[in-house]
């Protein structure tokens, strides 16, 4: 039962992190494809792509000369570092602090920036870059996220199960709709991923320093609900704050 749950909450964090990634990739190689053509657009996503394969293969192997104890507590300690930074930007928008992330203006702005390089001799290549950019450097995070949630319990292939359907599942949207997935609620992911990251990393570095955790897997629940509990208390305390600031 408690793998089932290890296994379950490696699933989900990686669907849900490699889906807010995959997302803020497509609305720029969307913006290149359509602005320059999709030759240049799916040239520079390819190469990124087989840039990140490469770093899978080079990291792999590295990670299994590491003892599993070192690894967990320094897997642990980047995801907590991880997950709050993902959930503090989640509560700011949350409360109204900082604006909430726009598919459709980051659509619009890549677009413009795209259009004024049009006379540019260079616009295919300055297209293909942008394309290439995007997606290494979405994909770098899509990468780490899927080692760090499932390195740790040998779930690698599972977390990577999550990450090819958030990418299977953003691909197809963008074949059948050809414009910005301004309708994902990607705020209300990044809180999530914010929590399940924040209590996978508690979790591995307790395991790392070989803590015996009540209930074994079922940790990662109840420090999940934890960080939501703090994160909801955070946002319901700074909710009058920010309505003052822009009063």
């Amino acid at each position: 039962m408690t793998g089932s749950i290890s296994l379950a909450s490696t699933l989900t964090a990686s669907f849900l992190a490699s889906l807010v990634e995959v997302v803020e990739a497509y609305t720029i190689v969307l913006a290149v494809g359509l602005t320059r053509g999709w030759r240049p657009a799916l040239a520079g996503s390819i190469v990124a792509l087989g840039c990140l394969a490469l770093l899978v293969v080079v990291l792999g192997p590295l990670l299994t000369l590491i003892p599993i104890a070192a690894l967990q507590l320094a897997i642990g300690s980047l995801l907590i570092l991880f997950g709050l930074r993902w959930l503090r930007k989640a509560i700011l928008r949350a409360t109204g602090f900082i604006a909430l992330h726009d598919e459709d203006a980051a659509f619009a702005r890549e677009t413009d920036l795209l259009a004024r390089q049009a006379a540019d001799r260079r616009a295919d290549f300055l297209g293909g870059l942008t394309a290439f950019k995007a997606v290494m450097l979405e994909g770098v995070e899509v990468v780490f996220i899927v080692i760090a949630t499932g390195t740790a319990r040998g779930l690698t292939l599972y977390a990577g199960a999550g990450a090819l359907a958030a990418c299977l599942l953003v691909a197809l949207a963008g074949l059948a709709l050809h414009r910005p997935l301004s309708k994902v609620p990607e705020n209300t992911l990044k809180f999530a991923v914010g929590v399940l990251l924040s209590a996978f990393g508690v979790f591995w570095c307790g395991e790392g320093l070989g803590a015996n955790w009540p209930g074994a897997d079922f940790a990662i629940l109840y420090l999940a609900l934890l960080f939501l509990g703090a994160a909801l208390a955070a946002v319901h305390m700074l909710r009058p704050a920010a309505a003052s600031a822009r009063g």
